[in-house]
């Protein structure tokens, strides 16, 4: 039976992952940094409607040291390494991001070659694609990489550092080992527990009512359903290997029109979520009380967008669309008691 590492087993990614492969028949180790949360794991992967079967192993490894990683990769023939930190907080210094997503990723990497791993998928970010670029660029594909040199949020750095180094050490010293890429926009879908992760949390303050108002923002949507099969998809398919792929179901949207579709779709549900748009000074001013607004800053009245046109081509893959991912984030969050 073939073996996967999947890093990162109790994220939002990493869970919807770990379901797809065992359904496909895959064995599958995952890492935690804390065993304290297998059984929420396996209850996640149990609410995902997969039984484990023995097929499920844990293992302790952190991105932040060597421990366990050798352990981790042993008789593995694909890693998926999805593990990264993404906090709703801008860190008091970017290394508390950057030194784990880098140093995390090229542990990972070394470990798979020690292992003699057959290739790694590593999840990067469209935060690695289209950041601190000019103004023209409006839309973005695989070609384009995040500007190093412009004023980055903290984890937009970490993700471009991280994926740079992955494919340095590649062409440096990767040997028979392959890489693909996965860069998705931000990930909605339906939640399998009640850990809610920094993406889905944009929607549960527009449904809470927790936010005034809709900042000036434009991003892209993809289905966490959707990464994970991109995942898979890339792992195995030939001409994955040394490619990296958008992950992006439709037009990027702007704050307005998410929390629109949110009132036309869940009605009474949705009867705290704001439609009006926020001027940047307002946002800017918020940002000195919240510091987790204080991320989306230099994106505010951005315009730009993206395809996934590559992974469709090379890959077949179809994802769903933006709506029922952005209502499937709702109806999960209402259906956990999420929301007030």
């Amino acid at each position: 039976m073939t073996r996967v590492l999947v890093t990162g087993g109790s994220g939002f990614v990493g869970v919807h992952t770990i379901v797809q492969l065992l359904a496909a028949g895959y064995a599958v180790r995952t890492t935690l940094r804390n065993l304290q949360r297998e059984a929420e794991v396996r209850a996640m992967i149990k609410q995902g409607g997969v039984a484990t079967e023995g097929r499920l192993a844990f293992v302790v490894a952190d991105l932040d040291g060597d421990r366990g990683w050798a352990e981790a990769t042993a008789d593995c023939e694909y890693v998926l390494h999805i593990a990264s930190p993404f906090p709703m907080k801008v860190p008091k210094h970017e290394d508390e991001l950057i030194a784990p997503a880098r140093d995390g990723t090229l542990r990972v990497l070394r470990a798979a070659r020690a292992a003699g791993v057959k290739r790694v998928v590593v999840t990067s970010s469209f935060a690695a694609v289209g950041y601190g670029q000019d103004p023209s660029i409006t839309r973005f594909d695989e070609a384009n990489w995040t500007n190093l040199d412009a004023d980055l949020a903290p984890y937009v750095k970490s993700k471009t550092l991280a994926e740079r180094a992955a494919w340095d050490f590649m062409a440096a010293e990767g040997g028979l080992l392959e890489l693909a890429v996965v860069n998705p926009v931000v990930i909605l879908g339906p939640l399998l527990g009640t850990d809610v992760c920094t993406s889905v949390r944009i929607i549960q303050r527009l449904m809470d009512g927790s936010v005034p108002g809709c900042p000036n923002l434009q991003f892209g949507v993809v289905d966490v359903r959707d990464v994970a099969d991109l995942h898979l998809r890339a792992m195995t398919n030939p001409a994955a290997a040394g490619q990296r792929f958008l992950a992006v179901a439709g037009d990027f949207l702007s704050m307005q029109e998410i929390a629109r579709i949110l009132k036309a779709r869940l009605g009474a549900a949705a009867k705290r979520v704001p439609t009006r748009v926020l001027p940047n000074w307002l946002v800017r001013m918020a940002a000195l009380a919240d510091p987790s607004v204080k991320q989306i800053l230099p994106e505010l009245g951005k315009t730009k967008n993206a395809g996934s046109e590559k992974a469709k081509r090379l890959l077949a893959w179809t994802p769903r669309s933006t709506e029922e991912a952005i209502v499937a984030t709702a109806t999960g969050l209402i259906r956990l008691g999420l929301l007030p």
